[in-house]
């Protein structure tokens, strides 16, 4: 992105999400020389990438992308970061918004050092939504070890003795339970939304299982077990029994492409899959892998090379065919699934020690309409609306997107917030 770099800054732009596009956006408005006011609901930075063991197209380890944006934003005065904050309500034109924030206490200051001393003494658990609630963790808990900013929270549920333990062991007086909720209001001229995605409720998909069976598990599930920082240090084991699986399938877009769930290619899902594969080929070498899949979506030259190269593996099978219904082996916790196979026509009957949905991706704003004056599509995506400007979506919360697209398409609405501000 070019920009006259000796043109005044008029005005801030606020980004809503600190994902991987949010990210891209803050810092190309203001390397450039413009404010940003950086806005994320969650106690850190990094969104879905945070979660990833690799992401294409080089299957880099998400501190790949990750710290090298969290230096640039560190070095930047001109990047205000806001995390565990909310938009309540957007009022104004393009040019001239009033932003009405919610800020939730972390309970922890800029005096923390991420010593981990709270956390040791800490003996209440929460649910690890970091990981899908694939185990608990601390109420006093560094969101993960890539976190930024680089501190500790507290869980509100945390009870009064553990509330005294954690602040007696503090040395840098750190802890703060006197906090309280903010609410602030900001001036901006421009807003990009880059609030991403979640996958689909695989619950919502009756005959698939997913809930009612335990070695049924989503892809980015799967992507939490490989991860090292995950809730098995990276080893992917399934979860009735914390066994080495040896015959793995995927059923692909898991609620998407589906009038009932989400109608859309999600766009990732079937390049998910192939590198699952290959985290479980480089895990289990014998291990028998079997994807059911509709058609299989892989854009672009490198995208198909990846799996012209996965179909030579003799230990990957590919059926093209739908999968209809799943259940329970009795004793062994195995799933038996059921489906047709659209090439012979044949009915498959299959036993595998573990089933992976490729659910699909939605929309964060979808379920959580923000009080603004924003235009949605029938499944939730944001529609830009370029000739009134002023307010634009990024990467995922405008379609369905890989992270190289989503980081291409977060410079253009970096772009075009600037080009609000100098056109006002």
């Amino acid at each position: 992105m070019t920009i006259d770099k000796s043109a005044p800054a008029s005005g801030s732009i606020m980004v809503v999400g600190g994902g991987i596009s949010g990210l891209t956006t803050a810092l190309e408005a203001a390397e450039v020389g413009y404010e940003v006011f950086l806005v994320e609901k969650e106690p850190s930075l990094g969104g879905r990438v945070s979660q990833l063991k690799q992401y294409f197209p080089k299957l880099c380890p998400p501190t790949c992308g990750l710290e090298i944006n969290y230096k640039r934003i560190k070095d930047n005065p001109k990047i205000k970061v806001m995390t565990m904050t909310e938009i309540e309500k957007v009022d104004g034109t393009p040019g001239n918004y009033t932003v009405e924030l919610n800020i939730s206490p972390r309970y922890v200051n800029e005096n923390c050092t991420s010593c981990g001393e709270c956390a040791k003494v800490c003996e209440s658990e929460i649910s690890n939504e970091f990981n899908f609630g694939m185990n608990r963790r601390k109420a006093a808990y560094l969101p993960h070890n890539m976190a930024f900013p680089s501190r500790y929270v507290f869980s509100p549920s945390m009870n009064s003795d553990d509330r005294a333990k954690c602040k007696e062991a503090c040395k840098y007086d750190a802890v703060d339970f006197d906090m309280q909720p903010k609410s602030l209001t900001l001036k901006v001229g421009a807003i990009v939304w880059a609030t991403g995605w979640k996958p689909y409720d695989a619950a919502r998909i009756d005959n698939l299982g997913f809930g009612r069976y335990q070695n049924i598990i989503t892809n980015m599930m799967l992507e939490r077990l490989a991860s090292i920082n995950g809730p098995t240090e990276g080893k992917i084991l399934r979860p009735s029994d914390d066994k080495a699986p040896s015959t793995i399938a995927f059923v692909q877009c898991a609620g998407s492409r589906d009038e009932n769930h989400l109608p859309y290619c999600s766009y990732i899902c079937c390049m998910a899959s192939l590198k699952h594969a290959t985290y479980l080929r480089t895990q289990y070498p014998d291990a028998k892998i079997y994807i059911y899949y509709i058609d299989l979506r892989t854009p672009g030259r490198k995208y198909e090379n990846f799996y012209k190269k996965l179909k030579q593996d003799q230990n990957v099978f590919f059926v093209k065919g739908k999968v209809a219904e799943v259940n329970e082996e009795s004793g062994t916790n195995n799933i038996n699934l059921v489906a047709e196979d659209t090439i012979s026509g044949e009915k498959v009957r299959q036993t595998v020690d573990m089933l992976v949905l490729a659910t699909g991706m939605q929309p964060t704003l979808s379920s959580d309409k923000p009080n603004a004056d924003l235009k949605f599509n029938s499944d939730g995506f944001v529609i830009n609306d370029f000739k009134k400007g002023g307010m634009f979506a990024a990467g995922c919360a405008n379609k369905p997107a890989d992270v190289v697209s989503s980081n291409q398409n977060a410079t253009g609405m970096a772009l075009k917030a600037i080009q609000t501000l100098v056109r006002r």
